[in-house]
């Protein structure tokens, strides 16, 4: 029952919402921009509709597994077996040969189900750094470095905060193009794409 569980969730999580989304849209955000199937990207090419869309999606992929064996009684382990199985469905989709997003959205749903309290916290970081920075890659990374003493702090069971801590690392890792990009002072700001190419247009 547990594997099904656990199969049943990473099958959820690997459904590509973003690429559907842009489908429907009449594009494909791997073929533009970072090509990456997240919200972000999604954002740059579609707009705010389809950009909103993509992240409600990919929040239900982690929220709902999770939700749905809680209410079950299951224990703190096997929840958070099925929400790291949402998770890495998001960011290593079966349906995209293994590829994905950076599982930001997905891991916002799975806490939602798990532990609010924490995923809170970690949105107050990223809104707190969107906000002074206005770059949403600092902000991701931020809230997901925020998650695991938040996590901590709440007194949140075991396998909770080793769920956290993996979830933390693999979104890091995720980044790690952003990361190098944030060091050399080259990653784009909000609106920066949209400013170059009326530049571009204009020249």
């Amino acid at each position: 029952m547990l594997i099904l569980l656990i199969l049943g969730a990473y099958l959820l999580g690997s459904v590509p919402v973003g690429v559907l989304v842009g489908r429907a849209f009449g594009f494909d955000p791997r073929a533009s921009g970072s090509h990456n199937i997240g919200m972000t990207n999604v954002a740059r090419t579609g707009g705010k509709t389809a950009a909103a869309l993509t992240f409600g999606g990919d929040l239900l992929k982690g929220l709902i597994p999770v939700a749905a064996i809680r209410v079950q009684g299951y224990p703190p382990i096997v929840l958070a077996m099925v929400g790291f199985a949402a998770f890495v469905g998001s960011i290593a989709s079966i349906f995209l040969l293994f590829r994905g997003g950076r599982g930001v959205s997905t891991s916002v749903g799975v806490w939602l189900a798990l532990a609010p309290l924490p995923i809170g916290i970690s949105i107050l970081v990223f809104l707190a750094m969107l906000a002074a920075t206005r770059i949403v890659s600092l902000a991701s990374i931020s809230a997901a470095i925020a998650l695991v003493p938040a996590v901590g702090a709440r007194g949140c069971p075991r396998p909770y905060l080793l769920l956290a801590i993996l979830m933390s690392a693999l979104v890091l890792l995720r980044h790690h193009e952003n990361i190098r990009r944030l060091i050399n002072g080259e990653e784009p700001t909000i609106g920066s794409s949209k400013v170059r190419a009326k530049a571009q247009g204009k020249a």
